[in-house]
């Protein structure tokens, strides 16, 4: 990896993450081998900056709070989930940078004080920084802005990286949630669900901006592998965060229930 200037730390790559279920916090299965193997990589970063698919907003938005909440945005699953914390402290001062960067970028943003981590953005933290002691900041996304706004926010707070702060954009390759109820005992992955996986690799692979940015109209089977946006929204703003340039190295494949595909990515110039 490149770096600033001589004797500068190196700037830390973008990765996205497909979270999975709740569940995957006691039981992350090989997705979490591939979340712990990508915190290993990045060491000890100043602070981490996720964009979790599970905070909808109308403009960005970014937490602000000095101790951010668990928060158990979910509900049916064992008491024990519903026990875990995941106390890694706020990041304010990142925050406020990255508000800054969005800003002069033309994206009007706020920070939430209030706002804790849900669980789009602890779960996998929990498998890649287990000790919850790097610093971390959410930022919301906003499904009805689209794929282009998403991939500018992206490019706004790419400077971060070069600061010692890790982006993790947290969604799904795919996320058709009728159908995982349906088939998640069916030993067999759904085609389609392969097929959008394979689509999306390549394009980011080939740094294909045109096609992610039309992904709707371009990738195989999207209306089923995505109902809905806001699971995908997130991986643009990881390319984006990347830098220009930069290409997605898949670094997990998988697919859990035959219809959510749990792949992990890498991106770096």
């Amino acid at each position: 990896m490149a770096t600033r200037a001589t004797g500068a730390p190196p700037r830390l790559p973008a990765v996205f993450v497909s979270h999975g279920s709740p569940m995957a916090a006691v039981e992350p299965g090989p997705a979490g081998a591939a979340w712990a193997a990508l915190g290993r990589e990045a060491g000890r970063p100043r602070a981490i900056l996720v964009a979790s698919a599970h905070w909808e907003t109308e403009v960005p938005m970014l937490t602000g709070a000095a101790a951010p909440k668990t928060i158990h945005d979910f509900g049916g699953f064992p008491d024990a989930l519903y026990a875990l914390r995941y106390p890694a402290p706020g990041a304010p001062d990142v925050a406020a940078e990255a508000a800054a960067l969005l800003r002069d970028a033309g994206i009007a943003a706020g920070i939430d004080g209030c706002r804790g981590l849900d669980h789009g953005a602890w779960v996998p933290l929990l498998h890649m920084f287990p000790r919850a002691d790097v610093p971390v900041v959410q930022l919301s996304i906003q499904p009805a802005r689209g794929a282009a706004h998403h991939v500018a926010l992206g490019r706004a707070i790419a400077p971060l990286a070069a600061r010692g702060v890790l982006v993790v954009g947290s969604g799904h390759v795919t996320h058709n949630l009728r159908d995982w109820m349906a088939h998640r005992r069916d030993p067999a992955p759904l085609p389609y669900v392969a097929r959008f996986a394979t689509w999306l690799a390549e394009a980011l692979a080939a740094n294909d901006a045109e096609a992610l940015a039309h992904w709707r109209e371009r990738a195989p089977d999207a209306a089923r592998a995505h109902p809905t946006d806001e699971h995908f929204l997130p991986v643009l703003v990881a390319w984006g965060a990347g830098g220009e340039g930069a290409a997605g190295a898949r670094v997990h494949a998988g697919i859990e229930g035959a219809a959510l595909a749990m792949d992990a990515y890498r991106f770096a110039a």
